[in-house]
């Protein structure tokens, strides 16, 4: 089985349709794709509707979480996407991303870089608004060569020039949340490094003590030493292991695909949710 367990649509700031990004999926070769957008669901039931057949949809979001003024990204699977507090407190992330954008904006403008609040809401095109949509504006106006180019601190990486905070979830209360809608949690891309600060192996430590099932090891900014090391970390706290794309579609030149999750972890996810459970696709639109 080929199983990639972080993708991304328009929903948040993929590229590709829910629709487009099952198709896609099936036609990498996969066996079984998540659909994890930015702390919205809004993507499940487009994606659900076009799940062809031979393709299983996990369904799932990634959640904008701070811990120790780290900003990070948790990776929730299978939850019940109606339970009434993880829902508001996704509600409230989303919510304070419009307001940031204009920060955002604003802050680029002062630094020379006419990006506006048009052309983002052009480029989101209904989307979850977030920092990719501003670095393809840059992108867009020649400021930067490509996206990954805008997340430094000269631009939008935390702490950066332009950079400005959002309400972010404590991971531990997101880990409480998730649980209790029955989802399973993994701690996505810890150390990526030029997204800014990582997070730090002794937070890491308080999460799988407040519940996290797991760590996103193998990932496209994670080079093999690093790998090696959180495969290290994940068997001292008994945390499982996963791989995954981070799929955004033409907005990254990463593949669905490129890392992928062992089926015994992907079974052991399902074993553990009870919010929800995977679909297999039988033939969409």
């Amino acid at each position: 089985m080929r199983i990639d367990l972080h993708c991304h649509s328009t929903a948040s700031d993929g590229t590709d349709t829910p629709a487009e990004l099952m198709r896609a999926a099936a036609g990498a070769g996969l066996d079984v794709v998540a659909l994890t957008d930015h702390d919205t669901t809004r993507g499940h039931a487009e994606a659900l509707a076009a799940l062809p057949e031979g393709l299983t949809l996990v369904t799932g979001a990634e959640l904008s979480c701070r811990i120790d003024g780290v900003s990070l990204h948790l990776l929730a699977y299978l939850f019940d996407p109606e339970e009434p507090a993880l829902l508001a407190e996704r509600e409230l992330v989303r919510d304070d991303r419009v307001p940031r954008a204009h920060a955002m904006i604003a802050k680029l403008n002062a630094l020379g870089a006419p990006v506006t609040w048009e052309q983002v809401e052009r480029i989101a095109a209904g989307g979850t608004v977030g920092r990719p949509h501003i670095a393809s504006a840059l992108v867009e106006l020649g400021v930067v060569p490509d996206v990954s180019d805008a997340f430094t601190p000269e631009w939008l990486a935390d702490g950066g020039r332009a950079h400005v905070d959002k309400h972010e979830t404590d991971p531990l209360e997101a880990i409480r949340l998730v649980k209790s809608a029955g989802g399973v949690t993994v701690l996505a891309h810890p150390a990526a490094a030029k997204r800014g600060h990582t997070v730090p192996p002794d937070a890491i430590a308080a999460m799988a003590a407040a519940g996290l099932d797991g760590l996103e090891a193998d990932h496209t900014e994670h080079d093999r030493v690093t790998r090696t090391r959180l495969r290290g970390l994940a068997a001292d706290l008994d945390l499982l292991v996963t791989g995954s794309s981070d799929y955004h579609g033409t907005r990254k030149t990463v593949a669905l695909g490129e890392n992928t999750t062992d089926p015994e972890v992907y079974g052991e996810i399902i074993r553990r949710a009870t919010g929800a459970f995977p679909v297999p696709g039988t033939g969409g639109a």
